[in-house]
């Protein structure tokens, strides 16, 4: 499209904190501007405000606020915004209702039923809209006519909004549309009345999620929620990805209150489904992870340990030096260090907004930081010299770096990419003060900046394309026979999106399609959208390309394998269209000119040159340190690099190697926050390793896994996901084999365990071990530890978690203490038979899927060989020393959490003359009592948590290994300091343990444990939490369903209603504590299994009566359509969940069978039961107690008053979620 000679062309990004403007000017040249997105004391609104002031500058007359703009010299405006985004935060959407299938009014509500927050008791819920029955999604079309005949202005269909499988994501997207669109079309409204003609015969386009425009009449509230941060994206993609000659590209957005972090590599990252403060939806998104708060991050010092968010201080108040009263933030660590100028900034702040940023007022909030940090080092066991302001201010600066590199290394390795390969793409007003350091980290040596990075979302804007997209569901296989039907349905959208876009006015020349098939594997849940672009037809494909091989080939890249002999599915058929129309920059600097001017010189440790970037021209070399400065954003090159100014007027920074530091093993805090990360960020990477590399569904798609680090003691020092099982259970498991084996450790060993007396949680639980061994040492210096749940082991029922077993042998195959690796050879031989032998016992199998055990194993050892890799490069850089000491440190670090907790604890019960003794006990279906006392030491912070008259073992599956209560109890006691925390085995050191040997949470070695770990485990939670008075009970119960037949297997845990607690409802209709398991979509259920759920809603009135009402459970009935075995393993079916301080209990639940003929069957809590076609099964699961008296009207709740944090999102940041929904 040309570009009309005489016209400005503005390209807007309205953010959070600042509205960035881009305008290019009749003749070509370029004006940018930056100011406040909220100033109703100035004007109405940014972007309107920003065109006014440059088409004043440009024209050189006053045009008065009041009144509409002339648009006559306006040809186009772009706009990307935040205004979908905010809505979302602050729920200040347009109230809709919600019409769907009757009997599943509350199935948005529930969701997939897991818990956002592992350790909220709270739970809060994910607000929805009002939801009514009506008929199924075949009759959308019909309804939505009914909807718009009765007057709704706006109607979002499910299968128009989100042509996808999968009910409640497609759902949850289809409200968030209703709820978001009427906001953006008010806020489009008043904008156009701000123009002449209301912008009648201008171009305006916004920016959607997937990073192209569409026309104003198109832009929904789905697809607008990365409407801003998907313009840097283009932007770099456009500018950095080109000049740097193809190489792979890191985004780098840090901004005032969000830092957004992306890749890109020859084409944009697209993610399917995310979610943003708590609604899922399903839409095409640009892969953009915000990982901080940014510019706007807060500083804490908490239990010895530099702490950087993720609370925000928000764009209002912002950062101290806003001097509108707000706390300090990394903004203000960079403003102390001189590493930003105050002079180099507009006059925005204050309460006038006309006041410049203040140093005095960044000091002086971090000084009472500073003062906390120092109290804590001199009044340390082993002293330490204080820190001044400025080594306070560059321990968080260096933190935040740290932080912030975690989620690069997972969004890169997850994709099986090398962060180090990458060029660093700087951009956002924030970043170029951490560039350098990012680089440094992640081992990459060049950082490139473009000239406007302070305002590159709107640029991208500028540089963007028109896009058309047309999708619709598919289920056929991908074969040759189903190949002209797919070319067919390719033609047929792509014919849609040509269409629309010359509708747009663009010629056929200027049109490009794009195709993507979704596909996965047979039976699996992994489905991924590839394009064929780079894989050309062949005689065994589609005519629009090989979509096959371009499969293969990205399967193998993410996950390390390809399963050939499986069946690949088509799930979506996918067409992107594009007109191309973005803008051509004329403006490139000059070259230069003499040496570059030095405007000021800095001081603080080091002087300090400072440049001017609008006086610096192409060929201008300067080493580090210095600044470089423009309006809009401050770059600091840091010593040991160099940065030049390009041909385009970018700056390009070579990363050297950085000066070398000694670090002592005494406590330092800044390098203990930085190894608390190091440390976690091992065990995220082995994680991933084990994920891509293992080839069972429980591994690779439930992720149910945890890989650790331990000390050379055996105590855990890291463990990730916090799977709450898994919690402190690995340490157990990794000190008896100290124990067991002594001295017959051996370089080149790797062990197997699953016992639960070798602190093993259930038998399908497999825990790999690798002892590490270190030169000169003659013991191993540290241990790295996996644990993966496999799908069978053998024993007397396929899956390994029989209802009815009495012994452990019947639960499939032992190790108590096995090699897996000897010498270093895999010992698959042994191991095999090992997996094998529980077939020799009448009655039971050997394992039932030796393929997947075996590849399962070698991928837990691959993970343990990545874990050892990065330790090594750790003492490699620091010293063994040093790395054993801050193992030390950390575990200490956790310790003094937990100590600080039971200390305000018992100070608490002190002041009001309660005793310092607790207890509370409960009950198991079978009677047995589970007993707890708790002796509180105040002055020491310790406690002895004595479990003594709990009930001896019982002849049945609940019995429970120590660890599992050990678990619970790390949960519990984390859940109680209420914040993020080091879980390790410093948690446990201020906590002393009595459990009865023999009881039914010590058993006997040949003791049946498996519904020890998903039943009694969270009646464990129940006592120790009803001891402190936290809540009252939980639902306490996973309600484990199973059904299988010679062909099928399927198992699902169902959620139920949470417990009240001082000051809040509990939650209905979600897992707690003990478990966080997603279920299984309505439509992939009943597409793969022969079951149809009639019914899953809220069981209303379960949860307890109190001054906070209890959580609901829920009602769920699956009719069968085949014959099957149906199996349930379930609590809480005779004793209720308890009430608190009047409260009254959660009700109980039910287990129903309604045979074919109507005759109503009560199964029990525990029972196998044949199940044919017509049967339904009916599962009524437990309410959450109350907690008060329920004559005690509750205060209004409001929203709850937590601390502003950012909105973490993207595709990292769904895979942690999805790791802790296990």
């Amino acid at each position: 499209m040309g570009v009309p000679e005489g016209r400005f062309h503005f390209a807007i990004d309205r953010g959070g904190t600042f509205t960035d403007v881009f305008a290019q000017c009749p003749g070509g040249h370029v004006r940018v501007l930056k100011l406040l997105s909220e100033d109703p004391a100035n004007y109405m609104d940014a972007p309107t405000e920003g065109i006014r002031r440059i088409l004043e500058q440009e024209g050189g007359m006053p045009l008065p606020r009041d009144q509409p703009l002339d648009t006559s010299r306006i040809a186009s405006i772009r706009m990307g915004t935040t205004v979908a985004t905010n809505a979302l935060l602050e729920r200040r959407g347009e109230r809709l209702a919600l019409l769907v299938t009757r009997g599943f009014r509350d199935l948005l509500h529930v969701g997939t039923q897991a818990r956002q927050d592992l350790f909220d008791l709270v739970s809060s819920p994910t607000p929805s809209g009002d939801q009514g029955p009506a008929g199924g999604a075949a009759h959308e079309q019909q309804v939505g006519t009914l909807a718009r005949e009765l007057g709704f202005a706006h109607v979002s269909l499910s299968s128009e909004t989100m042509p996808m499988v999968r009910i409640v994501p497609r759902g949850h997207t289809a409200c968030a549309d209703a709820y978001l669109t009427p906001t953006i079309q008010r806020y489009v409204q008043g904008f156009r009345r701000g123009f002449q003609g209301q912008l009648k015969d201008v171009q305006v386009l916004f920016m959607r999620s997937d990073g192209g425009l569409v026309p104003v009449d198109s832009f929904s509230g789905s697809r607008a929620v990365l409407s801003g941060p998907a313009g840097g994206v283009v932007g770099y993609a456009a500018t950095t990805y080109r000049v740097e000659g193809g190489h792979p590209v890191i985004g780098f957005d840090m901004g005032g209150t969000s830092t957004d972090v992306s890749r890109y590599a020859g084409e944009f990252e697209h993610v399917f489904e995310s979610s943003t403060a708590g609604v899922t939806l399903q839409a095409p998104q640009l892969d953009i992870n915000t990982v901080a708060a940014g510019g706007g991050s807060r500083l804490f010092f908490r239990s010895g340990l530099f702490v950087v968010g993720p609370e925000s201080a928000g764009a209002h108040p912002g950062p101290a030096c806003y001097r509108k009263g707000g706390p300090v933030t990394v903004t203000d660590a960079n403003l102390v260090l001189g590493r930003l100028l105050p002079a180099s900034f507009p006059c925005i702040f204050g309460p006038g907004e006309d006041q410049p940023l203040s140093p005095e007022a960044s000091r002086k909030a971090l000084e009472a930081v500073a003062t906390e940090v120092n109290s804590f080092l001199t009044n340390a066991p082993c002293p330490a010299p204080p820190l001044s302001l400025e080594e306070v201010a560059m321990g968080f600066v260096r933190v935040a770096n740290e932080a912030m590199c975690r989620p690069i290394r997972a969004l890169t390795q997850a994709r099986g990419h090398d962060p180090s390969a990458h060029v660093l793409a700087c951009f956002g007003g924030a970043g170029g003060q951490h560039a350098c350091a990012i680089a440094r980290a992640l081992g990459m040596d060049t950082v490139h900046i473009h000239r406007h990075s302070g305002l590159l979302s709107a640029l991208g804007l500028a540089l963007a394309d028109v896009v058309h997209e047309a999708q619709e569901p598919c289920a056929l296989p991908y074969t040759p026979e189903t190949f002209v039907q797919l070319d067919q349905r390719l033609s047929r959208l792509e014919e849609q999106c040509v269409d629309a876009l010359r509708a747009q006015g663009f010629p056929r020349s200027q049109i490009s399609t794009e195709s993507f098939l979704h596909l996965r594997y047979q039976g699996t849940d992994c489905a991924l959208m590839v394009s064929a672009h780079q894989h050309p037809a062949t005689a065994r494909s589609p005519r629009a390309g090989d979509f096959g091989a371009a499969f293969v080939e990205r399967y193998m890249r993410e996950f390390g394998f390809v399963i050939p002999e499986r069946p690949v599915v088509v799930d979506d058929v996918r067409v992107r269209g594009t007109g191309r129309s973005g803008l051509r920059l004329e403006d490139v600097p000059n070259a230069q000119s003499g040496p570059p001017r030095v405007d000021k010189v800095g001081g603080g440790y080091q002087e300090t040159p400072v440049y001017l970037l609008g006086e610096l021209g192409y060929g201008h070399k300067l080493q580090g340190p210095c600044l470089i400065i423009d309006s809009n954003s401050t770059i600091l090159v840091e010593p040991g690099c160099q940065a030049e100014v390009t041909e385009t007027g970018d700056i390009r920074i070579s990363v050297g190697a950085e000066a070398p530091s000694t670090v002592g093993a005494q406590l330092d805090p800044i390098q203990l926050s930085i190894f608390s990360h190091r440390f976690m960020s091992i065990a995220e990477q082995m994680g991933r390793i084990l994920q891509r590399t293992a080839i069972s569904t429980n591994i690779k798609e439930r992720l149910d896994f945890s890989c650790a680090l331990f000390g050379p003691d055996g105590g855990l020092v890291s463990n990730a996901p916090h799977i709450p099982v898994h919690l402190g259970a690995m340490q157990e498991t990794v000190q008896f084999q100290i124990q067991h084996l002594g001295a017959d450790l051996h370089p080149g060993d790797v062990l197997l365990s699953n016992h639960p007396s070798a602190g093993g949680s259930h038998l399908p639980d497999l825990t790999v071990i690798t002892p590490v061994f270190w030169p000169g040492q003659a013991r191993p210096v540290f241990y790295v530890a996996s644990r993966g749940h496999h799908a069978d082991i053998g024993g007397i029922t396929p899956g390994s978690m029989p209802p009815h077993s009495t012994a452990l042998q019947q639960e499939g195959a032992v190790f108590l203490s096995f090699k897996l690796v000897q010498g270093g050879v895999f010992q698959e031989e042994a191991v095999t038979e090992a997996l094998r032998a529980p077939g020799k016992i009448p009655g039971c199998s050997g394992t039932r899927n030796l393929h997947d055990n075996l590849s399962d194993l070698r991928a837990q050892v691959a993970a343990n060989q990545k874990g050892i890799q990065l330790v090594g490069e750790l003492i490699g850089q620091y010293g063994l020393d040093v790395v054993q000491a801050y193992m030390g440190h950390i575990q200490a670090n956790a310790e003094l959490a937990v100590r600080d907790m039971l200390r305000a604890f018992g100070s608490s019960r002190q002041a009001r003359g309660l005793p310092l003794e607790v207890s509370a006990d409960d009950h198991l279906d079978d009677g047995s009592p589970i007993r707890l006392r708790v002796q509180i030491n105040p002055s020491q912070g310790s406690a002895v948590f004595d479990f003594s008259g709990t009930g001896p073992e019982v002849f049945g599956n609940l019995n429970a290994p120590r660890a599992i209560t050990l678990s619970a109890l790390i949960y519990c006691l984390r859940c109680l300091v209420g914040r993020d925390i080091p879980l390790n085995q410093g948690c446990l050191a201020p906590v002393r343990v009595v459990i009865p040997r023999g009881s039914i949470l010590d058993p006997s070695p040949e003791a049946a444990v498996v519904g020890g770990n998903v039943l009694t485990s969270q009646r464990v939670v129940d006592v120790i939490l009803g001891a402190f008075g936290a809540c009252a009970a939980s639902q306490g119960c996973m309600n484990n369903v199973t059904l299988g037949n010679a062909h099928m297997g399927y198992y699902e845990t169902v959620a139920g209603g949470a417990g009240a607690g001082p000051g809040w409802h509990g939650r209905s209709g979600v897992h707690s504590h003990m478990t966080n398991t997603r279920i299984t979509d309505p439509e992939v259920l009943e597409s793969r299994y022969p079951v149809i759920l009639r019914r899953f809603e809220l069981r209303r009135g379960s949860g307890g009566r109190g001054r906070f009402r209890g959580g609901d459970g829920v009602i769920r009935e699956l009719l069968f359509r085949e014959e099957a075995l149906l199996s349930v393993l379930t609590e809480r079916r005779a004793f209720q969940p308890y009430g608190l301080l009047g409260g009254e209990p959660g009700a109980r639940g039910l287990n129903l069978l309604i045979r074919k003929d109507g005759r109503t069957v009560n199964l029990g809590g525990k029972t196998s039961v044949p199940v044919y076609p017509g049967d339904v099964f009916c599962l009524h699961t437990p309410g959450g107690g109350g907690y008060g008296d329920p004559e005690d009207p509750a205060p209004p709740l409001g929203s709850p008053s937590q601390p502003l944090a950012f909105p973490e999102r993207g595709s990292v940041y769904e895979y942690r979620r999805a790791q802790e929904a296990v």
